[in-house]
């Protein structure tokens, strides 16, 4: 699991769209979604449900947003120091 994922899913949890989440992180889509699917990969997991319009968080992938979240404030806590 790298950083980088976790911006993608935090991003992701943010957004509700690939498309919006990829912007975010000034990344393609494709990227963002192999990213994502890297990550799922990793844990084990299902991260998110695919939808036409948006992409909706599993229960899990919601709890790892708000962890990832955290993570990658305290990174940028010591990038800040």
């Amino acid at each position: 699991m790298t950083l980088t994922e976790l911006r993608y899913l935090a991003a992701l949890a943010e957004t509700r769209h690939f498309g919006r989440a990829a912007e975010k992180c000034h990344v393609s889509q494709p990227t963002l979604s192999m990213g994502i699917k890297s990550l799922e990969d990793k844990l084990g997991l299902k991260l998110c449900e695919r939808r036409h319009r948006e992409t909706l968080l599993t229960e899990a992938g919601l709890a790892i947003a708000v962890e990832a979240a955290a993570v990658l404030a305290r990174v940028k806590a010591i990038k800040d120091m």
